[in-house]
């Protein structure tokens, strides 16, 4: 996991970068298969928790690797390096670290919304996400 932290603005700059990358994943994710194949698959990815190019290194040269395992993995270690948190591979959720109000919390984004509006403690998850407003 990344200590990076990314104000607004940057979170936001980064979106049009990190959009195809989150599409390219979700794709692969649900090209795992069967929803119970997909949750694992999930399970998986997300069970890294930030670490994602460790275990896409795991990963490498098994035989019978599945492509689309392998290509969510690399969109995962993509996101990754570049700070981003992947929470939800299926939906394109996502969060970035942000100071507010003197503690580290997260932005939170998913796939289809315009702008980064939300935010939540880092132990919160989507659950306790909370709207922004502009000034902060």
């Amino acid at each position: 996991m990344s200590d990076r932290l990314f104000t607004r603005e940057e979170a936001e700059a980064m979106l049009p970068t990190i959009v195809p990358i989150l599409e390219r994943l979700r794709d692969a994710v649900k090209a795992a298969g069967s929803p119970a194949a997909q949750r694992q698959a999930i399970d998986r990815l997300t069970s890294a928790n930030g670490h994602a190019r460790q275990l896409s290194r795991g990963y490498a040269g098994k035989p019978g690797r599945d492509a689309a395992l392998a290509s969510a993995l690399s969109a995962i270690a993509t996101l990754s390096e570049m700070g981003v948190e992947v929470k939800d591979p299926s939906t394109g959720l996502i969060d970035f670290r942000h100071e507010r109000s003197g503690h580290v919390v997260y932005l939170c984004w998913r796939l289809g919304e315009s702008r980064i509006e939300w935010w939540h403690e880092i132990e919160a998850g989507f659950a306790g996400r909370q709207r922004l407003d502009r000034a902060a």
